[in-house]
């Protein structure tokens, strides 16, 4: 894969990395792109096909599965998500830096490509909290809930494993979360495009 370096965003539902991803799209359109990941679900209300996910058949994804035409793949609660290569490379073919959200699992399937993107993990500040949010949403049956929270716990305990993630944000408060989030990306980003208010970080693997 080449051009700009991507960035990894990775944390469970709920803890905000979603909309950290639309404060910096709607801020740097034109410095950073969303790779639009695959699923096997159905769309929620509201979701509209290449924009939020590329809507596709279990058939038609593995077959490209198959065919290695996708960088990291998984599956969560009966359906698979996944990103392809072709979706990394569309957006670094307008020159831009692309923006991956994708779950531990991916995360660590990146690790063993050629990609070398900053790795970021959002977190909320407590299980609690993450509960909280989840359940004002309304979008979640029970049952669904519960495999949430209980991948999130998982995900907070080894999102501090050693060299996994180049910065973990505890999301507590936002505006705070999007200022740790411009400060690395800072790092990638063309010089004085972004925050010229944040010093370009050191000693960080380039």
């Amino acid at each position: 894969m080449t051009g700009p370096r991507p960035v990894v965003l990775s944390g469970p539902s709920g803890a905000g990395k979603s909309t950290l991803l639309k404060m910096l799209l709607k801020d740097y359109g034109n410095v950073f792109g969303f790779s639009v990941s695959h699923t096997t679900r159905q769309p929620r209300v509201g979701e509209v096909n290449g924009k939020e996910y590329h809507f596709v058949t279990r058939d038609q994804m593995q077959k490209e599965i198959d065919a290695g035409e996708f960088i990291e793949h998984a599956e969560f609660s009966g359906n698979i998500y996944g990103t392809s290569k072709a979706a990394v490379q569309a957006v670094q073919a307008r020159n831009q830096i692309c923006v991956l959200d994708i779950d531990l699992q991916g995360v660590k399937s990146i690790k063993k490509t050629d990609l070398k993107p900053i790795y970021i993990s959002v977190q909320a500040p407590s299980i609690e909290v993450l509960e909280k949010r989840l359940r004002d949403r309304r979008t979640e049956s029970e049952e669904s809930l519960q495999k949430r929270l209980n991948t999130a716990r998982v995900d907070m305990e080894l999102s501090n494993e050693p060299g996994l993630f180049d910065l973990i944000i505890v999301n507590n408060d936002l505006q705070k979360a999007y200022s740790e989030l411009k400060e690395i990306l800072a790092e990638v980003a063309p010089p004085g495009v972004m925050c010229d208010d944040y010093p370009r970080l050191q000693g960080r693997e380039s």
